[in-house]
């Protein structure tokens, strides 16, 4: 008898699940087959100065992606149980097709509205569009709202968010900005928003924020990205995250690549394909999603006190199996030329690196070979730790799956990793190894917040650890 009414039960339970996405699936096939567009990949606001910024979109079938139907396993890395790869990819979990139409942007403060005229997306470039706009005043707040429409006659949808611009060089206007790394979708900690650090950082209201790279991950399961429609899909379902589309519209984004935004583990320009994808065909993606249309290497100055660099560490660099040498690089000769040209130029008060990569580690000895901090680029990495303590600046870097805070013991220098964006995605270090290096070491996810501001006349740096719900675990105050 007991066995009968658990097993009419767990029927019952299956049916009521298969009716509810039976539903979600209906919903979707009537918006495809209606004239509304929906944006449900959001906005984001890019590469942000005082004066311009890029404003990237996608046009989308329906106003909600796939439902969750997968379980996760347990962490790290919280993979889907029995995820069938070969399934049609507009049927995963977080699937978001595309929608062909047209997609017009206006940004307003309080003296000025600019209008972009309607442009057309394509199917070629995934129903994307980035457009930069110019023209904007220094130090303002903007309302951006993007409309799209399926064709001239019909209804429009529309999405809106802010920004705020840069200051000019010689101001010394406060900034609080954030850092994140490491994000895999099945990883996400919230079921129905996504990613808790999300909502907790735009609390902070930060002027805008750098992610480090690994934004997507190819090479990990639901599903493996073995060719360039289930590379796309993995852009589709982070964006879809209800918690990153509220942060993105209002949080202008520095956004950097890493070896799984391009390809998989320690990817590189000699890289074997991942199925069929290719290195190249990760770059196409790469740009055809992040909010940039310019070189990934670039500086940006934000007043008096602040300047950030960020550094490209995939597309120019030896192999990584190489001995090492002279002529063995991560960032390349051009890139270091610039590098040091336009640091050498600046008279802001503080300098970061952000850099998608550790600096000066300690990182885990075992196997790893692509970085600053490991032996097999020593000679660049010891010529980079130097440079930047003779030049005073700081390094945030992403990458690692633990939080810390590290003083190089040669040169001095300071490096910051912000933790994955999850706990369950933390993994890779004894939370017990604290080496002399350490100042602050927490294997577990979260964010980084940088606040600069004047004291008097005195300018200083704070370097804010927080876990994913938002509270801080850590702080380093500096003054110059």
């Amino acid at each position: 008898m007991l066995f009968k009414m658990i097993k009419k039960y767990i029927l019952k339970k299956n049916i009521i699940a298969l009716i509810g996405t039976f539903v979600v699936l209906i919903s979707n096939l009537h918006a495809q087959n209606s004239d509304h567009v929906y944006f449900t990949n959001g906005f984001k606001i890019g590469e942000l100065s005082h004066s311009s910024a890029v404003v990237w979109t996608r046009l989308c079938k329906s106003e909600k992606p796939v439902p969750i139907k997968h379980q996760q396993k347990g962490a790290p890395f919280r993979s889907p149980i029995d995820f069938d790869n070969n399934m049609p990819v507009n049927e995963m979990d977080g699937a978001v097709e595309g929608s062909f139409g047209q997609i017009s942007i206006e940004v307003r403060s309080k003296d000025t509205v600019i209008n972009t005229p309607w442009e057309y997306v394509s199917e070629y470039k995934d129903f994307t569009l980035k457009h930069r706009i110019t023209g904007l005043k220094s130090n303002t707040e903007h309302t951006v709202t993007v409309k799209g429409r399926k064709s001239t006659e019909a209804p429009i949808t529309e999405i809106q968010g802010r920004f705020t611009t840069a200051p000019l060089a010689n101001e010394p206007i406060p900034v609080l900005f954030t850092s994140s790394t490491c994000q895999y979708f099945w990883s996400y900690d919230d079921p129905e928003r996504g990613f808790k650090i999300y909502d907790n950082m735009l609390k902070l209201n930060p002027l805008f924020h750098c992610q480090t790279g690994d934004y997507v991950y190819y090479d990990k399961a639901g599903p493996m990205a073995y060719n360039m429609e289930l590379a796309r899909h993995k852009w589709h379902a982070i964006n879809s995250w209800p918690s990153l589309n509220n942060f993105y519209n209002n949080t202008p984004l520095y956004l950097q690549k890493d070896d799984h935004d391009v390809l998989k583990d320690d990817a590189m320009p000699n890289s074997t394909p991942f199925g069929e994808l290719s290195f190249e065909d990760g770059l196409l993606i790469w740009n055809e999603q992040a909010p940039i249309m310019d070189k990934s290497y670039r500086t940006f100055r934000w007043g008096k006190d602040l300047q950030i660099w960020m550094v490209e560490g995939r597309d120019y660099r030896s192999d990584n199996k190489a001995p090492d040498g002279e002529d063995k690089s991560i960032w390349g000769k051009e890139q270091i030329e610039w590098f040091k040209q336009t640091v050498e130029a600046s008279d802001a008060t503080f300098k970061i690196l952000s850099s998608p990569t550790p600096v000066v580690g300690p990182d885990r000895a075992k196997g790893k070979i692509d970085n600053h901090s490991n032996d097999s680029f020593k000679t660049e990495g010891d010529w980079l730790r130097k440079y930047l303590s003779d030049q005073k600046m700081f390094v945030i870097n992403g990458d690692r799956h633990w939080q810390y805070v590290s003083v190089d013991p040669d040169t001095g220098l300071m490096e910051f990793s912000q933790g994955p964006s999850s706990d369950s995605h933390a993994q890779g270090w004894d939370a017990n190894d604290i080496r002399p290096e350490h100042k602050f070491l927490r294997v577990k996810g979260g964010f980084l917040a940088v606040k600069v501001h004047r004291e008097g006349n005195t300018p200083v740096i704070e370097f804010i650890h927080y876990d994913v719900d938002g509270n801080i675990v850590n702080k380093e105050t500096i003054s110059r």
